[in-house]
């Protein structure tokens, strides 16, 4: 846990988020009052890309369940290799602030050299393919791929590049990082399962999860809070045809992909879905919704492309 000084400061960092206004510490109630304080205890800090979820207090318990369940709690598997599960996936995703922020908790844990072949897109060992994992071992690095297939999507559209502000030049960035990496140190031991008193059960239909019954409840949860947002069906409807025949691939720098949807929120939610590094002022701007609409309709958008990636990567595996 970080010192009160560092707490504080990193308490003030959800005011970077676009788009909208998060919840501070001191004035959250209910729900979202009691995810922020787990998610300080047990990650160490108040995370913007979960802190930013709080204008839906269901999408920001559904969001701390994912994270939580798959990357802090203790498991079948090393945190580091969680944390290079995170590293690779948000590297593939064009998430430069997840990206950072691992690779800064990969060098606490004493793994600054894989830290900086994964960023410097060098090859590195993915833990996802030792043909020894466990069931619940394969199933709790999923978790945290699924997570981070989520978090990235939500990170692009709501935080710049980096975790450090803007004013930090280029010639303190290094000496700032390293600061801040000590302050990111992962806490251990955090018990599985402590997290899902804040959403209902859900169906508990995740096949990739089954090895782990923590992670499938968690994921069942979350699917369930998704699956009850209002998405018009409209935006629904766009967003599960495009995506049913996607492999995950990038589609590229054009947008003309996206001339499909004629509504400004399914736009939105497509780009978010697919290309989410594409999002600009002008499609958030031509959505026209407010904090806890745009909130759940990107929530909801990266929630069900992250299924679309691990359903895709599961059946490639078979």
């Amino acid at each position: 846990m970080a010192p009160k000084p560092v707490k504080l400061a990193l308490r003030r960092a959800v005011r970077d988020v676009r788009y909208v206004r998060p919840a501070s510490y001191g004035r959250a109630t209910g729900l979202v009052r009691d995810v922020y304080r787990q998610l300080e205890r047990d990650f160490g800090m108040l995370a913007p890309p979960v802190a930013l979820h709080s204008p839906s207090p269901p999408v920001l318990a559904a969001s701390w369940l994912m994270l939580r369940e798959s990357l802090v709690a203790k498991g079948a598997t090393s945190r580091a290799d969680r944390e290079v599960v995170a590293t690779l996936v948000s590297q593939a995703n064009s998430c430069p602030f997840c990206v950072e922020v691992h690779g800064m908790a990969l060098d606490s844990l004493g793994h600054s050299s894989v830290a900086s072949a994964i960023a410097a897109g060098r090859p590195v060992a993915d833990p996802r393919s030792s043909a020894t994992l466990s069931e619940a071992a394969r199933s709790e690095l999923t978790a945290v791929a699924f997570a981070f297939h989520y978090l990235n999507r939500v990170v692009s559209v709501f935080l710049g590049p980096s975790p450090l502000p803007p004013s930090v030049p280029d010639s303190a960035r290094a000496k700032a990082k390293a600061v801040l990496g000590r302050f990111l140190k992962p806490v251990e031991n955090a018990p599985p399962g402590d997290s899902l008193e804040f959403l209902r059960a859900g169906s508990r239909e995740f096949a990739w999860a089954e090895g782990n019954p923590v992670v499938e409840d968690a994921f069942s949860r979350a699917e369930a809070a998704f699956s009850a947002l209002e998405i018009s069906p409209v935006v629904r409807d766009v967003v599960s045809r495009e995506l049913s025949t996607w492999d995950g691939s990038p589609p590229g720098l054009s947008r003309s992909w996206v001339d499909v949807a004629d509504d400004p929120a399914a736009r939105l939610a497509l780009v978010v879905a697919k290309a989410p590094y594409q999002v600009d002022d002008a499609l958030v701007a031509a959505a026209g919704l407010g904090d806890r609409e745009l909130i759940e309709l990107v929530g909801w958008a990266s929630f069900v492309a992250a299924q679309r990636c691990v359903t895709t990567s599961a059946h490639a595996e078979d």
